[in-house]
């Protein structure tokens, strides 16, 4: 059986947790391009990325599509659904041939039913989602964009392998991403890339001093 991973939301998840949630998941697949759900659509479910690529985006009141995160292996989404079955707070897309592992809100509220005793680590890995949301809209606020440009590209980028360093990401959804105009992204990169810091091709950004680049992601060093 395949196992939900050990990341993520799910990092300090009891032993006991995971395995009720192991035994609810059930796979995915996903065409690239398809759209598993839309900001507003009833939420009734966790998902896990077990390969492929996700894109976590919402639209803001003025119709301005803004990329959230780009979710790989490991990564796991939609875990406001097991508490509170509400509408989905974001759009998610595959942006690559993905497999999933889906764990319906319905049965872990069945299960918690059961097993009362594992509500109180649900609701503490709850609490520690709401202060990563938290610390993101911290950063998307009061962060300047040159700060938030390298964070995102830090945590998108592979460290190893022949991609390490390599972001597939245009600069208009790099923008999209930091909240940012296309234009401020643009000179952004533009400097790194005469530092020698990034190398900036069509569709892709590729990180080539990650010392440099920690750097620059570090508030304190604002």
């Amino acid at each position: 059986m395949i196992s939900l991973p050990d990341s993520g939301f799910l990092a300090e998840a009891s032993p006991r947790l995971r395995q009720m949630l192991d035994a609810q998941a059930s796979q995915v697949r996903l065409d690239r391009g398809t759209l598993l759900f839309n900001q507003g659509d009833a939420g009734d479910a966790l998902y896990a990325v077990l390969d492929g690529a996700m894109e976590i985006s919402i639209l803001s009141l003025d119709g301005r599509k803004l990329s959230l995160d780009l979710m790989g292996p490991g990564s796991v989404f939609g875990e406001i659904a097991l508490f509170d079955p509400g509408t989905r707070t974001a759009t998610v897309t595959a942006v690559e041939t993905s497999l999933l592992l889906r764990v319906l809100s319905t049965d872990v509220m069945r299960e918690l039913r059961s097993h009362p005793e594992l509500a109180i680590d649900m609701i503490r890995l709850a609490g520690q989602r709401m202060r990563w949301m938290g610390n993101q809209l911290n950063e998307q606020v009061f962060l300047p964009v040159a700060t938030r440009v390298a964070r995102k590209l830090l945590h998108l980028a592979p460290r190893h392998g022949a991609r390490a360093g390599a972001v597939r990401l245009s600069q208009a959804e790099l923008a999209e991403y930091v909240g940012a105009t296309r234009e401020a992204v643009s000179k952004t990169l533009s400097g790194w890339k005469r530092q020698g810091i990034v190398d900036v091709t069509r569709g892709h950004v590729s990180i080539l001093d990650f010392r440099a680049m920690q750097a620059l992601a570090d508030p304190e060093q604002i």
